[in-house]
């Protein structure tokens, strides 16, 4: 369906879950439209633990006073002028995109890193630049026309969480300049594409024979991980640093350990069971012995 005029949008239904959809709802709030309800994923276990927590968005919405469900036949009642989705994470049916128009703020450069990891996933790629698209919710995941993006670079040491949160403002910044100038004719999407699936645990697991840039791209991601003593380690942050002697990727020379390729540097670590702590202080507690290595 066609998006109304500016002037004729005043009632949104706004879709979606975890934290990054948060701001965007925040600022339709304070824009002053209303939201007569907000759709989110049902409440889930959180940690190992046998109770269900709601998800970040159904959280503030409960602040805001405002109406919640997880039930998509409940948007037919709503009466919206307009639907916007952020990080909803799941399918809506062509039979409601019949019914009401519907946008999507999607982070990433479209059709580059379409699906549920794309910031992940540029990460990954080494990606020297990603953006924000705003474009029309389609049946097929991340294939709709794009009404407007904005592209930023990647910063050589910014983490997942880190330029999540950038993208999230240019999203908060595209959606609003939309929602009061007009969203125009959109443009269908153009180039190849690529998938980005999500990051699983075991390809968290750190390679140390894979280049030290490669590694430290997955640490940036974060969940990172490896083994010590038969015990899971997570690498919180790490950063590149001049090569060292050449050894066997895995060993350590203080805080810095050899790779396939290049040294890195435990900042922060988080050993199976404890706290977060600096490497340094890792390193004080376990005492390494000479040609123990990282991932074993």
């Amino acid at each position: 369906m066609t998006v109304p005029p500016p002037a004729e949008i005043r009632r949104i239904v706004y879709f979606g879950s975890p934290e990054t959809a948060v701001p965007p709802l925040l600022a339709l709030y304070e824009a002053g439209y209303e939201i007569p309800l907000v759709v989110t994923r049902p409440d889930r276990r959180r940690g190992r633990g046998t109770d269900e927590g709601p998800t970040s968005v159904k959280a503030a919405a409960a602040r805001l006073g405002l109406a919640v469900t997880d039930d998509l036949e409940a948007v037919g009642s709503a009466r919206a002028d307009l639907g916007v989705v952020v990080a909803y994470g799941e399918i809506i049916g062509d039979r409601l995109l019949d019914r009401l128009a519907i946008v999507n703020v999607h982070f990433s450069l479209l059709p580059r890193w379409r699906g549920p990891a794309p910031v992940e996933r540029a990460i990954l790629a080494g990606d020297p630049e990603t953006g924000v698209c705003l474009m029309e919710l389609a049946s097929e995941i991340d294939t709709g026309a794009v009404y407007r993006r904005a592209s930023t670079p990647i910063g050589p040491g910014e983490t997942a969480g880190e330029l999540r949160a950038r993208l999230v403002d240019l999203g908060v910044e595209l959606l609003t300049e939309a929602l009061a100038s007009g969203f125009g004719s959109p443009t269908p999407q153009a180039g190849e594409a690529t998938h980005a699936s999500k990051i699983s645990t075991a390809e968290l697991k750190i390679d140390w024979t894979e280049p030290a840039e490669r590694i430290q791209r997955l640490i940036r991601v974060g969940g990172a991980w490896t083994m010590f003593r038969g015990r899971r380690l997570k690498i919180h942050a790490a950063r590149l640093v001049p090569p060292g002697e050449p050894v066997s990727p895995g060993i350590m020379a203080g805080t810095r350990v050899a790779t396939g390729a290049g040294w890195v540097e435990l900042v922060t670590v988080q050993p199976e069971g404890k706290l977060l702590r600096s490497g340094t202080e890792w390193l004080n507690g376990v005492r390494p012995s000479g040609g123990e290595r990282l991932g074993s």
